[in-house]
């Protein structure tokens, strides 16, 4: 017997007029990717009342209604792997996990296997929430493969939508510790500016004219004073790709190991090179959020992990 698909009806706001549908529809149901309604409304998934749209480009107008049937999820064909996982809290409908450097989170090209999603699948026998995709089961934010620390993974979809509505209200607390490079002028700040695409170089993210790219909001605070460095906290008011790499960079100091946004200064090289640190100096160290279905007000830490550790102490005047 056929899985009956999923509905979502919504309608156009006055704020929203005349965008692109994918848009409005990514902004109105924020448990689907832009990328997964541009897929669907081109598979003949979308409709305004009886007539299909399959333009993602469709320019919508204030009051219109769309209805989006959303497939079942198809079953999962990442392999479960039996992949030892930190876990920080887990209850019937989520978990937390504190992810070590190195570990990816969900498969993709050159990473098919040996991600946090193949180790979710072994860990949780396959109750994951269906709504992220074949690929993403459960993943409802991610963090870079070279950063370390807490995520938060929904169990079931309840979870995914309430955890996603979250997310989308930029209401999830996340403080991220980074060790960066100089010392920081200044004791606190906030960075506003908009990230998109660099036109250089299409895998990496770049600080772009307003319009150009989404609004990403960092708050930082410099924690302690170090050769040549600094301890610094990122509070996220937003959470873009690559966001606090690309805008402490913006500031002239960026993340120490960082071999995308960042050069290694000549005091750094050989503390790096004797520690064997290749990677961005990056942990996500607090993360809190209201439980989407109890509604409790959680909030988990994690310490700096050992590497970060031995170059802080390293670093230290």
């Amino acid at each position: 017997m056929k899985t009956a698909e999923r509905i979502e009806t919504v309608a156009v706001n006055a704020a929203m007029a005349g965008w692109r549908l994918d848009r409005a529809l990514a902004a109105l149901i924020p448990t689907l990717s832009r990328e997964r309604i541009k897929a669907l409304i081109s598979a003949g998934q979308v409709r305004m009342g009886d007539a299909l749209v399959r333009d993602p480009a469709t320019k919508v107008k204030a009051g219109a209604a769309y209805a989006l049937s959303i497939p079942a999820p198809a079953p999962a064909h990442n392999v479960p792997q039996d992949i030892p996982l930190v876990i920080a809290y887990e209850d019937a409908h989520l978990l937390v996990v504190d992810k070590p450097a190195g570990l990816v989170v969900h498969p993709a090209a050159g990473n098919l296997d040996g991600t946090l999603v193949n180790a979710l699948l072994h860990h949780c026998a396959g109750q994951l929430s269906g709504i992220g995709g074949v690929a993403r089961p459960g993943i409802v934010h991610r963090i870079d493969k070279d950063t370390s620390g807490l995520l938060v993974v929904a169990k079931s979809d309840p979870a995914h939508e309430g955890l996603a509505r979250q997310f989308a209200r930029h209401s999830i607390e996340r403080r991220y510790l980074a060790l960066v490079s100089g010392t920081p002028l200044m004791a606190s700040g906030i960075v506003d500016a908009a990230l998109g695409r660099s036109s250089t170089n299409r895998k990496k993210i770049a600080v772009v004219a307003d319009g150009r790219g989404k609004r990403a909001v960092t708050h930082w605070r410099r924690l302690e004073r170090l050769n040549d460095a600094a301890l610094v906290e990122c509070q996220l008011e937003t959470g873009r790709t690559h966001q606090v790499r690309v805008h402490m960079a913006s500031l002239g100091h960026p993340l120490i190991g960082d071999p995308v946004y960042g050069r290694t200064r000549p005091a750094h090289r050989e503390i790096l090179r004797d520690l064997g640190f290749h990677r961005q100096a990056l942990h996500a160290a607090v993360l809190g959020f209201f439980h989407p279905i109890t509604h409790e007000s959680l909030t988990f830490s994690s310490e700096m992990p050992n590497d970060m550790q031995r170059l802080f102490s390293n670093l230290v005047l």
